[in-house]
């Protein structure tokens, strides 16, 4: 029986989820490597889609996706890229998965710079924060009363200023400084670097327990039709 695969990177770097066998991970997604699973004798039953590249190299498309729905593949997609484009392709059956995904559904948030990073080729650690996740850190640290209204506006105006290679919490933190200086920016400070969610992570965590919920129940039924319809 195929296993769900998923397309991850630093979302889930050092994740021990990571090193569960009954998902076949794959490198952050690019243009191509959907239709190359499509073109295996066996495809997987379903793909997850968490991280993919967009900034070095060509970007999974939309198309893609598709491509996948008319096979019978079914599509998730979460907290990076994945998030984009389940709402580009939810209507026509991507499943979004996680608080980003709903953040860009909502409309809320719309900038593909919001979940952008950099990350070590080498290691799959990122270099940089994406937006997105010192959104819901800095909402977090104000309602733990760790920053007021004031302080946590201020910080994400100054991150979003920053081009996104050059988001770091130590960065930022520094433009925060010059502004209000130390004693105002400690408390978030600490928070951000040891208390702050991951919410990247969490709802990449999510989409790993989604597919695999997934393959369980539909295991029983009947492989979908191959070569599947082309979708125009």
């Amino acid at each position: 029986m195929s296993r769900p695969a998923v397309f991850v990177g630093p979302s889930l770097h050092g994740a021990a989820a990571l090193k569960r066998t009954d998902i076949e991970f794959l490198p952050p997604v690019r243009r191509g490597d959907i239709d190359a699973l499509l073109a295996r004798a066996a495809p997987p039953p379903v793909i997850g889609i968490i991280d993919g590249a967009f900034f070095q190299s060509l970007s999974v498309s939309p198309k893609e996706v598709l491509r996948a729905i008319d096979a019978g593949v079914r599509t998730y997609g979460s907290s990076s890229i994945g998030a984009l484009r389940a709402v580009e392709c939810a209507p026509y059956g991507m499943v979004g998965v996680g608080r980003i995904y709903q953040e860009y559904q909502s409309g809320r948030i719309n900038a593909d710079d919001e979940v952008a990073i950099t990350y070590d080729d080498e290691t799959g650690r990122a270099v940089s924060e994406p937006l997105v996740n010192l959104r819901f850190a800095v909402a977090a640290a104000e309602v733990a009363g760790v920053v007021d209204a004031a302080l946590a506006g201020r910080f994400l105006v100054l991150a979003k200023r920053r081009y996104f290679p050059e988001r770091t919490i130590a960065l930022i933190m520094r433009d925060l400084v010059a502004e209000v200086g130390e004693a105002a920016c400690g408390p978030l400070r600490h928070y951000l670097d040891h208390v702050a969610p991951d919410t990247k992570r969490d709802d990449g965590l999510q989409l790993l327990d989604l597919v695999v919920a997934d393959r369980a129940a539909t295991a029983g039924q009947r492989p979908p039709e191959w070569p599947p319809p082309v979708h125009l």
